[in-house]
């Protein structure tokens, strides 16, 4: 049967008045007792435009019964009967309405009533309303109407359990745990969607645990109802013996379990008191790793902090000292209050940021620690702030706080960074003495500290030490060992620290060929610079200015100006073509030759790449010039040298001399000298000798 066949009779006068009459008739009892009377009004207005269903709905007598058992009923049960009914009302009057879509508003309403009056008899016969199908024996209900009525059922429960978690999830999500757990994930750099996705997931771990806790506190009261029923629930066997006397025999349950119950957990026995302590104490941690949230900052001190961060330079430090003064006062901070106006202070890149963070390190209220020392020494290092990181330092030893392995870290990297080797080594063995092991980084910084201070040997000897701890140097370390060795032309320890690279799992590059070559060419051991490049060759790299200069530098030492010209043509051949590096150390070499023509052709060339001619040509330029008395162009280039003398190395200042001296211009000689002491040079003694002879014929000639 169908909805159509349970009101057939719909559009007729009787059909309508069976339906009034049966209206007409009391309402369940279970209404009475689930239905207070806002909802009995929310109910009735969906008969609204029925005035007759609206008004024979309850007699008076049940009205009055209505509303005093509806006292009895908690608000949470109130809320949830009135939303079951609306939501049932409102899916049931559009499956009538589909079905009979000629009726009108009253025939519906009509309808409604009466199914309802129907499923709430059999509620009240099953003592609850469950969410299962069971077909009904029912002469007015057919049974594909009573499946219609227990799926709209099972439908409305469904939603609103569903309505009623998300609701629980709402204040789990709010809740403090949740939130601690939130701000130390973000702490920890966790953001966007995966600390949302763990938000949601710390909130239903939360809610599951609450419904469990309240299912077991359900259950215990159960048992203790259960416990009391059975100590009161006593039977009394009478026995008659044979003297007539009555006897009474009391039977009993099982007798109540005494003493305490005993909890292990992996052979651990959690009943005892100690686990207690415990716990406080992992409360008691929990609250510095969690702190509180930062108090809320309204009103004047609003105003106040808005003026702390929008502070200018220009200000001074007596207005911020008026404005955190005030601030505190108003807001009473807290250590969280102190890091949020620093984090603050920080984002807009405020000029007061250092002095405030170092104000506060003499707050009580900030609870200072060493770790928020290290934090500003380490921006103050980073910057390069030497003076006010040592000032921090003198600082902490007034305060009686000792560095800590972060602290030396921080100074090895700082003192390393600016060529302090003494004060590096000073804060190295701070760490060694407080037993923390360096890393990578620590011993990077302290291997190129003494190779910028002329001490490989001692970065070798740390090298080693990090072999020994397992710890591999970078190949920047090596590389820069390498480089140490081949501008010093120490062939044989830039040709081991190549092996050792090897050995590390670093191949060849062109730039250790390169810095092999020129280290053998700077020792002048031509044999070692031929092997080395043609090793470099077979391995297929193809040789580039800076190669090709290194070549030419080692046929300059030993004067062999014929190889060396074969050299280019068979490089030019294989399409390579010199650069400035080349050119620079042909110039070097005609000039020492004092072939000027040849010279400045090569000159040219380097003007024709669109490059300045690097400084050492300058003073090959300079040297040449003033032994081929060319006064002009020599007076020209010295000038140069002049304007740069900072730049000027020890050799370079007697080679100018020396060509001054034997070109004849001794006061320009004698000036270079003066420039050469007052740049911390001292002359050999034979230039000294020259110098000497020169002045001698100068006073002869005047």
């Amino acid at each position: 049967m169908s909805w159509r066949s349970l009101l057939s009779l719909h559009s007729s006068r009787n059909a309508i008045n069976r339906l009034k009459s049966i209206s007409n008739s009391p309402l369940p009892t279970i209404l009475l007792k689930r239905l207070p009377v806002s909802s009995f009004t929310a109910y009735r207005n969906f008969h609204s435009h029925s005035p007759e269903l609206g008004n024979s709905l309850i007699d008076p007598s049940l009205r009055t019964h209505f509303k005093n058992d509806a006292v009895h009923q908690t608000h949470d049960e109130d809320e949830t009967t009135n939303e079951f009914l609306s939501r049932f009302a409102w899916i049931m009057r559009k499956k009538v309405k589909e079905s009979y879509p000629e009726s009108d508003k009253d025939t519906v309403d009509a309808m409604l009533l009466v199914i309802v009056q129907r499923v709430a008899s059999e509620m009240e016969k099953d003592g609850a309303a469950t969410a299962s199908f069971s077909p009904f024996d029912s002469v007015d209900f057919s049974e594909d109407l009573w499946r219609t009525v227990w799926e709209v059922s099972n439908k409305v429960l469904i939603d609103m359990n569903k309505e009623r978690k998300k609701e629980k999830m709402k204040g789990f999500l709010q809740c403090d745990e949740v939130k601690e757990m939130c701000r130390f994930a973000g702490e920890v750099g966790i953001r966007g969607n995966l600390l949302r996705e763990l938000r949601f997931k710390w909130a239903r771990d939360k809610m599951e645990e609450h419904e469990f806790n309240e299912d077991l506190e359900k259950f215990r009261k159960e048992g203790d109802v259960i416990e009391q029923e059975v100590e009161n629930d006593t039977e009394t066997e009478i026995n008659v013996d044979g003297n007539g006397n009555v006897e009474e025999n009391k039977v009993v349950g099982l007798p109540k379990r005494k003493g305490k119950m005993r909890f292990k957990i992996y052979g651990l026995d959690l009943s005892d008191p100690k686990w207690e302590q415990v716990a406080d104490r992992i409360h008691e941690a929990g609250q510095v790793l969690w702190p509180k949230e930062a108090n809320p900052i309204t009103g004047k001190c609003k105003q106040v902090t808005e003026k702390i961060l929008s502070l200018k330079k220009e200000d001074g430090d007596d207005n911020l000292l008026t404005l955190l003064s005030e601030w505190v006062e108003l807001l009473e901070p807290t250590r969280v209050d102190w890091i949020n106006l620093l984090d603050r202070l920080k984002n807009q890149n405020s000029p007061f940021y250092f002095k405030v963070a170092e104000m506060v390190l003499t707050e009580d209220s900030f609870q200072t620690n060493i770790s928020d020392y290290s934090r500003l020494i380490d921006m103050y290092a980073k910057e390069n702030r030497i003076d006010d990181t040592e000032r921090m330092l003198k600082k902490m030893n007034k305060n009686g706080i000792q560095l800590d392995a972060s602290i030396a870290s921080v100074l090895v990297h700082m003192y390393s960074k600016i060529g302090n080797l003494e004060r590096a080594e000073e804060a190295f063995k701070v760490l060694n003495d407080l037993g923390f092991q360096p890393d990578t980084k620590v011993y990077n910084s302290m291997i190129m500290a003494y190779i910028n201070a002329g001490e490989p040997t001692k970065g070798e000897t740390l090298m080693r030490q990090m072999d020994t701890r397992d710890i591999k140097p970078t190949k920047e370390i090596y590389m820069s060992l390498l480089r140490y060795y081949a501008q010093r032309g120490d062939f044989n320890r830039a040709s081991r620290t190549s092996t050792s690279l090897q050995f590390a799992g670093h191949q060849q590059t062109m730039e250790t060929c390169t810095l092999l070559i020129e280290a053998a060419a700077v020792s002048g051991d031509l044999d070692k610079v031929s092997s080395n490049f043609d090793h470099m060759v077979q391995l297929g790299h193809k040789p580039d200015d800076r190669c090709a200069a290194a070549m030419i530098h080692a046929y300059k030492k030993e004067n062999l100006l014929d190889k060396a010209l074969d050299l280019l043509l068979t490089l030019e051949k294989d399409g390579f073509e010199p650069g400035v590096a080349t050119y620079s150390v042909l110039i070097d070499w005609l000039a020492k030759m004092q072939l000027v023509d040849e010279a400045e052709q090569i000159l040219n060339k380097i003007a024709l790449l669109g490059e300045a001619p690097p400084f050492n040509v300058q003073v090959s330029l300079c040297d040449m010039y003033a032994w081929t008395k060319m006064e002009k162009k020599a007076l020209q280039t010295l000038g140069v040298l002049i304007a740069r003398k900072n730049e000027l190395k020890e050799h370079e200042f007697e080679r100018v001399i020396t060509g001054l001296i034997g070109g004849g211009f001794m006061r320009d000689a004698q000036r270079m000298h003066g420039i050469m002491e007052a740049q911390g040079f001292k002359a050999s003694g034979q230039l000294i000798s020259a110098l000497k002879s020169g002045d001698l014929l100068l006073s002869m000639m005047s």
